[in-house]
């Protein structure tokens, strides 16, 4: 890897988070949307019933529904995992519980009906989509009511640097992470971007980073994680990638074959 202009700065960017509070990072390999395929939905609660007997930590995906329900869902649109044409923003939790993931008998489920499924027996990762600026504040708070109280290994992450800030605003007590990929795109353009990244991780101020395995090794989380600061990887799906994890970060988060 070569070096890097920022390597100076890159090491002063992020404080290195308490050893204790964020050792469950590093503690075991985190599902990608539970552990799902085949039959079994993504961010279903089947999904997590097969992470947590499998002892993996579990990464979901968090959206708003229209009346401000917290839903284990990644796309904003509901038609790819429930057949039914739809806007989550526009959907209610009452219509949401008639729907079916997959044509399955699993339904969308929220995340209270998800962490109490947990009961803190396993970590979890919550990643919080947001398609607006507007869209962040609402779901953060929304995230951290359902967490009151909740005394399971819990973090929050997203690629909007917004949610680390309000976290680390409001919330700091709960770990939060930042979810990055890069742009490598001619030259200006990956410039432009290893700076944009860089001052997303000076907003977001997160406790550990969720950092895109095509993009590893990279100097930035390279940098940061001598520091203390855990660099899990997304989305990890072959042997050569977990090799790359197991050199260049903490912990995957992965995904298995679907005839696994």
């Amino acid at each position: 890897m070569r070096s890097s202009p920022f390597a100076r700065l890159d090491r002063r960017l992020a404080a290195a988070p308490d050893a204790g509070r964020i050792a469950f990072l590093r503690a075991q390999d985190f599902a990608h949307r539970g552990l799902w395929g085949g039959p079994v939905p993504e961010n279903s609660l089947a999904a997590a019933r097969g992470a947590i007997a499998g002892g993996f930590g579990i990464e979901c995906d968090v959206r708003l529904s229209r009346d401000g329900t917290v839903m284990v869902f990644h796309d904003a649109d509901t038609e790819r995992l429930t057949g039914v044409p739809g806007s989550v923003a526009g959907t209610t939790a009452n219509a949401f519980a008639a729907l079916r993931l997959g044509g399955g008998e699993e339904r969308v489920p929220t995340l209270a009906q998800l962490i109490g499924l947990i009961a803190g027996r396993v970590p979890l990762l919550i990643e919080i989509k947001t398609d607006t600026l507007a869209q962040t504040a609402p779901l953060c708070l929304a995230v951290r009511r359902v967490l009151e109280g909740y005394r399971g290994p819990v973090a929050v992450m997203g690629f909007n640097p917004e949610v680390g800030h309000w976290f680390a605003s409001h919330a700091p007590k709960i770990v939060r992470g930042l979810v990055m990929t890069e742009h490598r795109d001619g030259r200006f353009r990956t410039l432009r971007d290893a700076i944009a990244r860089r001052l997303a991780v000076k907003r977001a101020r997160p406790d550990f980073l969720a950092y895109d395995v095509r993009h590893l090794p990279s100097p930035l989380p390279s940098a940061l994680q001598t520091t203390g600061l855990p660099v899990l990887s997304w989305t990890v799906r072959t042997p050569e990638q977990r090799a790359i994890v197991a050199e260049h970060a903490d912990r995957p988060i992965f995904e298995r074959p679907h005839a696994a």
